[in-house]
């Protein structure tokens, strides 16, 4: 089970975030704090899995306290929990786990409470430099940070790249084979001349019809038969069967 902190200056931000953890089967204890201080309080007493930080806070803030938090001999994992984007780099310079927009969606914080599960098991460490997780974006003037396993699948567009998740799309000024190269192996798989696909996000291969298609997140994406036997190669491995 994990232990949470919850820290926010706000009271109700503070209740509505505990609230939707405690209804987690992963979670344990849920701690709450309403300022910096009383969270380093906190910490000194409990044994905390991890912490979800508001960013804007009067005195200590939430990158302030997270500095704190990395001096620490067994630091606990980091979510940046706030209403804007403009810190999301400087966030992942201190190695969060996560960046929760709010209002924090509930499907949202379950695939983060899965990340810091992972992160405690073992089997996805977080590495210090988040850059090989992460890609910045511009989105009408604004600097967003999209993390790699957010997108299920990606679409060329000539010299550049489209990433979709499930929030949206996100133009990139990167090529697809250079995102080939370096994503493959965080899981991503090419399978035609302009898509990259997830492995995790494929739910169907479909081998009727005039070309055979993978169903990633929902959507009908073509597949080369050049990279067909690579990809049922790789699907085999994740026992999922192709539909004739």
């Amino acid at each position: 089970m994990i232990t949470a902190l919850v820290v926010d200056d706000e009271l109700p931000a503070v209740q509505e975030l505990s609230y939707l953890l405690g209804r987690d089967d992963r979670i344990g204890a849920v701690h709450t704090a309403t300022s910096g201080t009383e969270a380093l309080r906190i910490l000194e007493r409990e044994d905390v899995d991890a912490i979800f930080l508001d960013i804007h806070m009067p005195g200590l803030s939430g990158l302030e306290l997270a500095r704190v938090i990395a001096r620490f001999a067994a630091p606990p994992a980091v979510v940046f929990v706030t209403a804007d984007e403009e810190h999301a780099l400087a966030a992942f310079d201190l190695a969060a786990v996560d960046y929760l927009l709010k209002p924090v969606r509930p499907e949202r914080l379950e695939r983060c409470v899965g990340r810091i599960a992972d992160q405690r098991e073992g089997t996805r460490p977080v590495p210090a430099d988040a850059g090989s997780e992460a890609i910045t974006v511009e989105q009408g003037g604004v600097t967003r940070v999209i993390r790699r396993d957010d997108v299920a699948f990606v679409q060329a567009q000539g010299d550049y790249a489209r990433l979709h998740t499930s929030e949206g799309s996100y133009l990139v000024r990167v090529p697809l084979s250079d995102l080939e190269r370096q994503w493959g192996p965080a899981g991503f798989v090419r399978i035609h001349r302009s898509y990259l696909v997830a492995m995790e996000a494929v739910q169907q291969l479909r081998l009727g019809g005039s070309q055979p298609s993978v169903l990633a997140a929902g959507t009908e994406l073509p597949v080369s038969r050049r990279l067909l036997p690579g990809l049922r190669e790789r699907l085999a491995a994740t026992r999922i069967r192709p539909l004739s």
